[in-house]
């Protein structure tokens, strides 16, 4: 992983070198301040001040700067205009041609600008976060509040890039317009859902949409994923990823995905039965779901670091564990143990292999078809959280072969143990582990002097351009310079972190609330799916094919929420006031589940169930997002990194949800409901009161 303060000395255009953030400038800033007031030569107020004082500079530098490159590029195309009116007097197929070419030049030019926008943006993000990490205030949160919503402000001019739309449009009308020879005007007012082929626009849509934070179902599906990138992922690094790539290993990646889902629910509907069946109490089916998260603690740490050296044999052993896990599950039944029926399920936990698919799909996809593979794996575990009550639905008879039984309560854990079975063979026959040595052997590109933009438009994807202007002699010089600082240096700062402990050191605040509102949603989810087969037998007398129907559709709701949300509601507001409002919601379906005096009714419960659910949902991608933008480079690799900890944070959730449930049951039944959305009630205030603190340090 290259440093950003190497891949923004790389990535500067020669002539434009003056107008970038001085980073080093800002980074030796921070560093002296921390030593000034470690020896008392300066108080807190005046880093403060003088820290704002050069942030204030830096930005109106930048922005200066943009307005003068904005109007340069509409005097060319005021210019380009007059000989577009000239041409369609008089028709020229060739000056056409050559018109066309130099509406494609602005586009190129303006690509160049919106970089310049881009790697400027994440400089000051990272400085913010350097600044916050260091000296452990919340500067971010005054600095924003008090800047963006300046009626002056010109961190906005930044961050929203206003004006750029403006030179969007004009450049794709006259390309369009130039596009027809004939001479038939089309215009894109008058169809706005025309397309133009164009790879110059597709290129500047792409570029637009990453500055403004836009997104679409598939990207929004796919932030649920936390794949997490580089700020500014380099050619070679996307090289060795095509190298690494194979569609099958990846289809396999997702479908282990899709079963480990299946096997996680299909037995909620039918755990409260098997634990009295086995003469436990209903309420042990907390322990029983749990017993899965519990081992997954642990299974997600050595999957995790196994998958540093292969891929495919930890798949090869997550699904022969899960075989023998499924198999004692349902063996419990005959052997009338509930030992057993907990030690099958904690073998399925070890299992759990969503470690590898989410770093397989960071490793081994090239950046082209990551947010599709992310939107894939997290498609495959909501359809998997659907399938699985499903299934189990099915499994209403009761038969025996030799002294095995199969009824409802076993059924789940032999066709899992089949699932696997045809899984594993299936792995083995078809995947391909990818060269290990490639990844090893991967060296930062060098750049030479002169060398041009590299537009890379490939299938109408547009890869992050990086514009290398650098000579080599100077580069060497100024290498030195940033080997000085420890943000700088790809030796220390940018090298995985080798423990949990190291890992914890690098959250902020703002990393450590939204990992607490991604143990909240997880805990209120578990809450709801693992106890309802419990409460609607307890107070509506609910079969289990009636439990199994209701948790399906639960699940089902996963994607035309995400589609609704991902399309329209994410690019009509911010993340974080996306994130604070689906908070709210998720407070108010769980005030509304609560069975207070007036007898409790299935519209309630299946109304605040919906509320709850989607708001939960909606709330999980929006968290997943900004994580991943707060959370530390230092993270998106190694054994440790930002995948496990969420994946960490959302098992423990579920763990201490399931615990409650079983506690919560010595209470009784009749109290079970209330017992256990109270710890749910306390955890989202809280949650939500975390986030108002550190809101502006999400702008």
């Amino acid at each position: 992983m290259v440093a950003f303060g190497k891949k923004l000395k790389e990535s500067q255009i020669q002539e434009w070198q003056g107008y970038y953030i001085n980073y080093k400038l800002l980074k030796k800033k921070v560093n002296r301040y921390a030593q000034q007031l470690e020896v008392g030569a300066e108080d807190h107020r005046y880093v403060l001040r003088d820290f704002s004082r050069m942030l204030d500079g830096q930005i109106e530098k930048i922005v200066l700067f943009l307005l003068e490159q904005q109007g340069q590029l509409a005097r060319r195309l005021s210019d380009l205009r007059d000989q577009h009116d000239e041409i369609l007097q008089q028709p020229d197929g060739s000056k056409i041609s050559e018109l066309q070419e130099a509406f494609r030049g602005v586009g190129h030019d303006l690509l160049r600008l919106l970089f310049f926008v881009e790697i400027n943006a994440t400089g000051l993000r990272k400085i913010l976060k350097k600044f916050d990490k260091r000296f452990g205030y919340r500067f971010t949160n005054y600095y924003v509040k008090t800047r963006a919503n300046h009626p002056y402000s010109q961190l906005r001019q930044v961050f929203r890039h206003v004006g750029i739309g403006a030179v969007v449009g004009a450049i794709s009308r006259n390309l369009v317009d130039l596009q027809d020879h004939q001479g038939n005007y089309v215009s894109i007012y008058d169809q706005p859902a025309l397309s133009h082929p164009d790879p110059v626009i597709n290129s500047i849509k792409a570029a637009v949409n990453r500055l403004s934070n836009s997104t679409n179902f598939l990207e929004f599906l796919g932030k649920h994923a936390f794949i997490m990138e580089d700020d500014l992922p380099t050619q070679s690094e996307d090289d060795v990823a095509e190298q690494r790539y194979h569609f099958m290993s990846l289809l396999l990646n997702l479908v282990n995905t899709f079963l480990y889902m299946v096997n996680t629910y299909i037995i909620v509907p039918t755990a409260d039965d098997y634990s009295l069946s086995l003469g436990a109490a209903a309420t042990v089916c907390g322990v029983v779901i749990g017993a899965m998260a519990v081992a997954q603690v642990f299974s997600s740490v050595y999957f995790s670091a196994w998958s540093n050296k292969s891929y495919l044999r930890p798949l090869v052993f997550s699904s022969v564990v899960l075989l023998i896990g499924n198999t004692l599950y349902a063996l419990a039944y005959d052997l009338n143990s509930i030992a057993v029926l907990l030690i099958g399920r904690l073998f399925c936990g070890l299992g759990s292999a969503r470690a590898v698919n989410r770093r397989y799909i960071t490793d081994c996809v090239p950046h082209k078809l990551r947010m599709r593979a992310s939107a894939g794996f997290v498609s495959a575990s909501a359809l998997g959280m659907a399938c699985g009550p499903a299934l189990a639905c099915l499994f209403q008879t009761d038969f025996k072969i030799y002294k095995l039984t199969f009824n409802q309560e076993t059924l789940p854990g032999w066709v899992m143990a089949l699932f696997w079975l045809v899984y594993l063979m299936w792995l083995w026959i078809s995947f391909r582990e990818p060269p290990q040595e490639i990844k090893e052997n991967i060296m930062p590109q060098e750049v030479h002097a002169g060398s041009p933009v590299n537009f890379t438009v490939e299938n109408g994807f547009t890869q992050p351009l990086l514009l290398n202007v650098e000579s080599k002699q100077q580069g060497q010089i100024e290498d030195q310079e940033y080997d000085d600082g420890e943000e700088d240096s790809c030796e220390k700062t940018h090298r995985p972190v080798t423990s949990i402990v190291s890992a914890y050191r690098l959250l902020t605040p703002s990393i450590k609330v939204q990992l607490f509102v991604y143990f909240m949603l997880k805990y209120a989810m578990e809450i709801l799916l693992a106890e309802a087969s419990v409460i609607t037998t307890y107070y509506f007398i609910w079969s289990t094919s009636s439990v199994a129907i209701f948790l399906a559709c639960l699940g089902l709701t996963v994607l035309p929420v995400n589609i609704i949300v991902g399309t329209y509601i994410s690019n009509m507001f911010e993340e974080r006031q996306v994130l604070l409002a689906s908070e709210i919601m998720v407070l108010i379906g769980i005030l509304l589940s609560f069975h207070m005096g007036i007898p409790y009714s299935v519209p309630q419960y299946v109304g605040s169930a919906l509320i709850t659910f989607v708001s939960a949902e909606v709330l999980e991608g929006v968290n997943l997002s900004l994580l991943s933008r707060v959370m530390s480079s230092r993270l998106s690799r190694g054994t440790y990194n930002g995948g496990l900890l969420s994946t960490e944070a959302g098992t423990l959730a579920r763990v201490i949800a399931d615990g409650t449930i079983t506690l919560s049951g010595y209470l009784g039944i009749s109290r079970l409901l209330n017992a256990t959305l109270v710890p749910s009630l306390f955890i989202c205030i809280s949650s939500i009161v975390a986030t108002c603190f550190t809101y502006n340090s999400l702008y």
